[in-house]
């Protein structure tokens, strides 16, 4: 077997540990949404109906504690799990090889700088899509399955990231910015300071600027179907109704792709550069 033919194999054992841990990880959100699901949710429900009557107070901490609160917790946790992608891509995947001379002893043994970097990529943005793929549906169930007992909404910033393929969109963007910041840096610790501090700028800019995506609409225009509870209220006073979830979400989407393509290319030229 050539070198480069045994390149992704390389890669799945050097990043091994990684890609346990992220798939734990993954697999353990999922299943602690199905017991919250299937075996928390009606125990917090029979907890809240127990409280007096007229004691908000109660029924709130019963729902946070027991079914609210642990939900909230998994959707932040894997909405800002980019930074750790981000670190492990700048410090790991590409910054430690490049200082080590791993990278550089590969592409001695018949494996090109442009393929081993492809491989690079392409092994952890498969797990990345695939975990995506197993997550999200089972989050937009969970969610909405009791929804009397949760006490967020689709404008929260984590549910609304969780909710499609937005989650899976900032893996791969702090995937190939981490990867550019590595080429660039060619040290693991600066590289994956820099990295996780670019993702977190790029997410609150477009936390800050989500409302803007799509054009609001006057709170008179409710539908039956969207009560106005179920606004998103801007900072001009009007409003975004639930429908316009996904045109918002996919224009992030589509955000974050456009960044993970260009700093892909960009990380692909800058290395053709450097071996020539």
């Amino acid at each position: 077997m050539t070198a480069a033919a045994g390149l992704p194999r390389t890669v799945l054992r050097l990043h091994r540990t990684a890609g346990i841990v992220w798939l734990v990880f993954v697999l353990g959100a999922v299943a602690w949404l199905v017991w919250l699901n299937e075996v928390t949710a009606d125990s917090a429900r029979a907890a809240v109906n127990s409280c007096p009557s007229n004691t908000g107070i109660c029924e709130a901490v019963w729902a946070s504690l027991d079914y609210s609160g642990p939900t909230g917790w998994i959707s932040t946790l894997v909405y800002y799990s980019f930074w750790a992608v981000a670190a492990w891509a700048g410090g790991s995947l590409i910054g430690r090889e490049l200082e080590s001379g791993t990278a550089q002893l590969a592409w001695t043994q018949g494996v090109t700088p442009t393929r081993w970097l492809a491989v690079k990529l392409a092994v952890p943005a498969l797990v990345i899509v695939l975990s995506g793929a197993i997550f999200v549906p089972v989050y937009r169930w969970a969610w909405s399955a009791n929804r009397d007992l949760m006490g967020d909404d689709w404008t929260f910033p984590d549910v609304f990231a969780a909710h499609g393929p937005a989650v899976v969109a900032y893996g791969l963007c702090a995937l190939a910015v981490g990867t550019l910041t590595g080429l660039l840096l060619r040290r693991s610790l600066p590289a994956l300071g820099v990295t996780v501090a670019v993702m977190v700028l790029l997410n609150q800019v477009l936390e800050r600027y989500r409302e803007d995506f799509w054009p609001t609409v006057p709170l008179a225009s409710a539908g039956r179907s969207e009560g106005p509870d179920n606004w998103w209220q801007t900072g001009d006073g009007r409003y975004h109704p639930p429908s316009h979830f996904w045109p918002m979400h996919l224009i992030e989407t589509g955000i974050l792709l456009a960044v993970t393509a260009a700093a892909t290319a960009a990380a692909f030229r800058l290395l053709r550069r450097r071996t020539r």
